[in-house]
């Protein structure tokens, strides 16, 4: 067994390490006090757009994207160790180079099932960055950890798509440059099949009737970065049918194989995040005494930086092994696995993170270290992409069925 990664993506991984040494990590504080200095919150900072430019100068630009005639052509295996050093600043490097969500998924959806002009009108742009999109499925009214319950509707009249519904923690619908929505409704809400009745569309934001009502905070954070998580109202708002993604009823399938990759893509960012934790953990450690000595000679410190470098070893190698299942077998084949590593990496990074604040102390809940956002951004995504218990209960079930 060869855990080596190839030449292209080490040669990858040595450019991407230098970018963030050289221009993400020192921006980190330059974006935040730009930031404060803009009229509006949602605005993008001049610092991120300087390193957008410069992420692309170095081809370090769509990477995430696997079809080369669109992206950098990487398999989940190549791309995996390149998301989990973006994880390390997750609110800039994913930005800068073009890699954050929801664009990624959006990007592969329209890549995956769009038509040549749909492709044209919304996918170019988007892989070029010079607009961004909003993924719109989760409801607030019903229990979206099973997307069959969606409300939304989506009725056809004549040439036409009429979206009536309310999304809300659309991420991305706050930023300005947010020009396409991908929305999820039902177009067949009687249909025998519960998951042949939902279909997507393409729902451009300045179309009549789309309302974007106010951002959503996550632990008080509005995710300035990647456009925020918006309450989204669609008042019987219209589009061309030509507005469909693939065909009527097709919906359903198209949210798994979207969220398929952004599952790998979470977790590496994740494994990124934990990273940055020990590092900062152990940093603190052997800069601070207590009780007559320092911190990194506490019992109890060393055992939580032991039991946290274990921890990432093993969700490295496990997600490292889901990404070469899915290159190898395909999504389907690699469904367990994909579950696995949704269950177990946002949980054991939150503990990660957990402790780190800790040793923190009240710094550790400030906004002068990342600390602080890195949790909110990991304990979110216990519920993100589907909610722990779900994929517990689904891989239970596939588990026990060896057994029937």
């Amino acid at each position: 067994m060869d855990f080596a990664f190839d030449a292209r993506t080490e040669e990858l991984r040595a450019r991407l390490l230098a970018f963030m040494d050289e221009y993400v990590h020192p921006a980190e504080r330059v974006a935040h006090e730009q930031r404060e200095r803009l009229a509006s919150p949602w605005e993008t900072v001049p610092v991120v757009e300087e390193l957008k430019a410069e992420a692309r100068r170095q081809g370090l630009w769509n990477l995430f994207l696997p079809d080369d005639g669109y992206g950098a052509g990487l398999t989940n295996l190549q791309y995996a160790p390149l998301a989990e050093i973006m994880g390390r600043s997750p609110q800039i490097a994913p930005t800068v180079t073009n890699c954050a969500a929801p664009d990624t998924g959006n990007m592969e959806v329209l890549a995956q099932f769009g038509d040549e002009r749909q492709r044209k009108q919304w996918l170019e742009p988007l892989l070029a960055g010079e607009i961004r999109s909003a993924f719109a499925m989760t409801e607030p009214e019903v229990a979206s950890s099973d997307a069959t319950n969606i409300t939304t509707h989506i009725e056809r009249d004549g040439d036409e798509y009429v979206i009536t519904g309310r999304k809300w923690y659309i991420s991305g619908a706050m930023h300005p440059d947010c020009s396409i929505f991908i929305v999820m409704g039902k177009t067949d809400p009687d249909g025998p099949d519960i998951r042949r009745q939902q279909s997507m569309v393409l729902v451009p934001r300045d179309t009549p009737g789309v309302t974007v009502e106010r951002a959503m905070q996550v632990f008080g954070y509005e995710d300035h970065y990647h456009g925020g998580h918006a309450e989204v109202v669609f008042d019987h708002a219209r589009v061309p049918v030509s507005n469909l993604i693939g065909e009527e009823g097709g919906g359903f399938a198209i949210a798994q194989a979207r969220l398929g990759p952004g599952r790998i893509h979470h977790c590496m960012r994740l494994i990124g995040m934990a990273e940055r934790a020990i590092e900062l953990m152990c940093r603190r450690v052997v800069s601070r005494d207590a009780f007559g000595k320092p911190l990194a000679q506490q019992g109890v410190v060393q055992n939580w930086i032991a039991d946290a470098r274990v921890a990432v070893e093993q969700l490295r190698l496990l997600v490292l092994k889901t990404a070469w299942m899915m290159d190898t077998v395909g999504n389907r084949g690699a469904h367990t696995e994909i579950q696995a590593i949704k269950i177990a990496t946002p949980r054991t990074v939150v503990g990660i993170l957990d402790r780190a604040i800790q040793l923190y102390g009240a710094g550790g809940v400030s906004q002068d270290f990342p600390l602080a956002e890195l949790y909110a951004g990991a304990r979110t995504l216990m519920i993100a992409d589907g909610p722990d218990e779900v994929h517990q209960r689904s891989l239970a079930r596939r588990e026990l069925k060896k057994y029937f």
